[in-house]
């Protein structure tokens, strides 16, 4: 099993509208918005550590920055945006 895969399984909770046995195609988009929008600063860093910061960097920025709609919520969208333009050299935005 994959560190991300541990990862979900770890975090199953989150995760309550997916099947067990789709659980290894969650894709990084719904992984990082989940973590993002309900996980704690704890599951964030850890998620930060597996994935690295500018990987998920650019999956919020792919789903924030090309749509007009997405669904992260409004103070979590902002708070991330400001804190991936900080920290993370040659973003998009």
């Amino acid at each position: 099993m994959t560190a991300i895969e541990t990862y979900i399984r770890q975090h199953r909770s989150l995760f309550w509208s997916v099947s067990d046995d789709k659980l290894s195609d969650i894709s990084d988009v719904l992984l990082v918005e989940t973590i993002l929008n309900y996980g704690t600063l704890e599951d964030v860093r850890e998620l930060i550590k597996i994935k690295g910061l500018k990987s998920v960097a650019a999956t919020f920025y792919k789903t924030t920055v090309s749509r007009n709609r997405n669904n992260y919520f409004p103070e979590v969208a902002n708070f991330f945006n400001l804190y991936f333009k900080r920290h993370v050299p040659g973003n998009p935005v």
